[in-house]
């Protein structure tokens, strides 16, 4: 009798086990699924709801890039932005909007800055612009290019330099990036990049100067 008992209380516990450890294990995956819809929008590659033709800069013109030219992202969310890196086409404003345009080219920055001061948005900050060469620095970054060559300073003119500063001067006040040299780049200074971009014309004290200002005039 006494043995039947104990045989009858073990089948009584391994069942309530098994129960137990069933219930535990769908509570788990319904914590996970739970976990997963609230972070979805995190993961890399998520593209998440926006307007379209939206900008981020109020003045700048939407004309979209190819999007084999970046990736889909969330940020700040997934991946944080601190800096911001500075390049020259090498040609003219038209001639840059092709190629961010062509799917084959894998590589594009998120602004164009024309000489005239015209400012394009061709990828959202949002996104992961392939720009700068180096994977992490994509990911951390908003990438503006000015049209023109590094050889000829005169292609820097005086529209250029204030509508880039006003747009830095945006970047940084929206995620709250240093105003400083460690914190806005040129395209030359990315790790690993084989880019000379802007090259020794481009005025850099008076660069920082003007996005310094339009900062403070902003506020």
């Amino acid at each position: 009798m006494g043995v039947r008992k104990k045989d009858a209380d073990r089948r009584i516990g391994r069942r309530a086990l098994l129960i137990g450890g069933a219930a535990a294990a769908v509570g788990s995956l319904a914590l996970a699924r739970d976990e997963l819809a609230r972070l979805w929008w995190r993961l890399p590659g998520m593209e998440r709801p926006r307007v379209e033709g939206a900008v981020d800069f109020r003045g700048a013109q939407w004309v979209a890039a190819s999007d084999g030219n970046f990736r889909w992202a969330d940020r700040p969310d997934d991946y944080g932005i601190d800096m911001i890196v500075v390049h020259v086409t090498q040609g003219d404003f038209a001639s840059a909007v092709k190629v961010f345009q062509d799917p084959k080219h894998r590589a594009a920055a998120h602004y164009i800055v024309g000489k005239n001061g015209r400012i394009a948005q061709m990828i959202r900050e949002l996104d992961v612009a392939y720009h700068a060469g180096n994977r992490s620095y994509n990911e951390r970054s908003v990438g503006i290019e000015h049209e023109g060559f590094v050889d000829r300073p005169e292609d820097f003119t005086d529209a250029m330099y204030t509508a880039s500063a006003r747009l830095a001067a945006g970047i940084c006040r929206r995620y709250g990036i240093p105003v400083d040299r460690e914190h806005i780049i040129g395209h030359v200074e990315v790790p690993g990049t084989d880019h000379t971009d802007p090259g020794e014309h481009w005025d850099w004290d008076r660069y920082m100067r003007l996005v310094r200002e339009a900062l403070t005039t902003a506020a």
